[in-house]
């Protein structure tokens, strides 16, 4: 018997980050994470939500009739039976990505997953918590983000970016934190040092402001 899964919400949107940016997607928003980052915009899944079984969440998702799902938080991987709800995921035959700060191991995912990955910035005040052995484990179709507030973490980044080799690894996302730092200030950053980068802006921000849910 799979393990139940505490759910803050599943909901049909378009992904607004990572590759697969613009695409319609099922996002499955799993309660808790053991953060607190200065920038977070998602506290409400810290509490509550819905016990679902497993069955129950691929009967959520089925409903909305589309390819692409994304497993979120909070930090999934927080829960004991994310592992085997992305398995499933994949065995039902999505296109799967796991959202995850990369505090937590991320080795026993399943490979077929997109692992979207954080490497948490000084501004976040929990970079102490990053796993750095997290990233011997990245596939080349996998995703390292880093979400920047200001001109320290756009240096920090990118001496992690040079130190490990990043661009080698997996692609990498720069992001500004919205309402702290202008998009068009990181793109000149990245621009003049010629990094090796994806920049990326949330793009359901734009679209739909804070409103939770889309």
């Amino acid at each position: 018997m799979s393990t139940p899964l505490r759910i803050t919400e599943i909901f049909h949107s378009l992904q607004g980050e990572s590759r697969s940016v613009g695409w319609p997607t099922v996002f499955v928003r799993l309660t808790g994470c053991p953060l607190r980052c200065s920038y977070c915009d998602t506290a409400y899944a810290f509490k509550g939500g819905e016990t679902l079984t497993l069955a129950a969440i691929l009967e959520q998702v089925a409903g909305f009739r589309t390819r692409h799902v994304t497993v979120t938080g909070g930090e999934p991987l927080a829960q004991k039976g994310c592992l085997a709800l992305l398995t499933a995921l994949c065995d039902a035959g999505y296109e799967v990505s796991l959202e995850t700060s990369g505090a937590l191991d991320i080795s026993d995912v399943d490979a077929r997953v997109i692992r979207v990955m954080d490497l948490k910035t000084p501004s976040s005040g929990e970079c102490e918590r990053n796993r750095y052995d997290n990233i011997e484990q990245l596939l080349p179709h996998d995703q390292l983000k880093f979400v920047i507030a200001d001109q320290a973490d756009y240096a920090w980044s990118r001496e992690q970016l040079l130190r490990h080799d990043l661009a080698a690894r997996c692609e990498v996302l720069f992001s500004p934190v919205a309402d702290r730092l202008a998009p068009a200030t990181l793109a000149d950053w990245i621009l003049r040092d010629r990094l090796p980068v994806r920049f990326q802006i949330q793009l359901h921000k734009y679209l739909w402001g804070d409103e939770a849910g889309r």
